[in-house]
């Protein structure tokens, strides 16, 4: 029997279950990889909100970092919250080194209640020690606009944007399109300079509570497997919009509830 492919998560812990390190390690199974963790920060989240963050000190992220790396043959790694500038150069030094392949980037800025999970002078360090070390990034509209440093509105904002963060070295970044409005969701894609889109009809639910990690996870798990960047984002599309659907019409918890990832609601149920 072979072994699967392993991928690596650097992320914070969701306590609701819906997004970080608890999200990335179901998207990874779903896509055929086996998911390691090193944990950088412990949240109090639910679907409301996220209402207490511990960070994890820098060493203990190192010592984890060390140990996954030392023993396990990881072929993919997705990066999420890395919470202060410390951590995202810590994070940024080991790709640097090439300890970390087909690293995928996934700039947790701000969470969906608005509660910020990044320290302000990290912005910096994210374009100048982590980004031109990725291989893929994944921002959302408003994360790319923190790091272009202005207000992205259209389709237009979003493919300039893409090319931009492009130029800070990254072969691959897609500007995800769900906080764009219209009937569907697009993805703006720029490869090696060529602009590419996907697209999916949007889904009218309330419960989008982990989409960006899930994505971003589900990309470093297909690259893991063997796929293709271009691949690993189709893959990782129909994934997402599937676990959307699947979880439209649940009710767990107050707010943004949790998505369907193991697939739990048989599609049209």
């Amino acid at each position: 029997m072979t072994n699967p492919a392993v991928a690596l998560t650097i992320a914070g812990s969701d306590s609701g279950g819906g997004a970080g390190i608890q999200a990335d390690l179901r998207a990874f199974g779903q896509m055929g990889a086996f998911g390691t963790s090193v944990i950088t920060a412990v949240t109090a989240q639910n679907t409301v909100g996220v209402h207490d963050v511990h960070v994890v000190p820098t060493a203990t992220v190192a010592a984890q970092l060390d140990a996954v790396l030392g023993d396990l043959p990881v072929a993919a790694v997705k990066t999420g919250m890395l919470a202060t500038a410390e951590l995202v150069a810590l994070v940024g030094a080991r790709a640097a080194a090439g300890a970390l392949p087909n690293l995928v980037v996934d700039p947790v800025l701000v969470s969906a209640t608005g509660h910020r999970l990044l320290e302000q002078d990290a912005i910096e360090v994210y374009r100048t020690a982590l980004l031109p070390h990725a291989v893929v990034a994944t921002p959302n509209l408003e994360e790319a606009a923190v790091l272009v440093g202005r207000r992205l509105h259209t389709l237009e904002d979003a493919r300039d944007a893409a090319h931009e963060l492009a130029a800070l070295g990254t072969p691959v970044v897609v500007v995800k399109g769900g906080h764009l409005a219209g009937g569907e969701a697009v993805d703006v894609i720029v490869i090696d300079g060529e602009l590419h889109e996907l697209a999916a009809a949007r889904i009218d639910t309330p419960n989008t509570h982990g989409t960006g990690c899930t994505f971003a996870a589900a990309t470093a798990g297909a690259i893991a497997t063997g796929h293709t960047p271009l691949e690993a984002l189709e893959r990782a599309k129909a994934y997402v919009t599937g676990c959307i659907a699947g979880a439209a019409g649940w009710r767990l918890g107050a707010g943004n509830g949790p998505l369907d990832h193991l697939g739990f609601t048989a599609p049209g149920s």
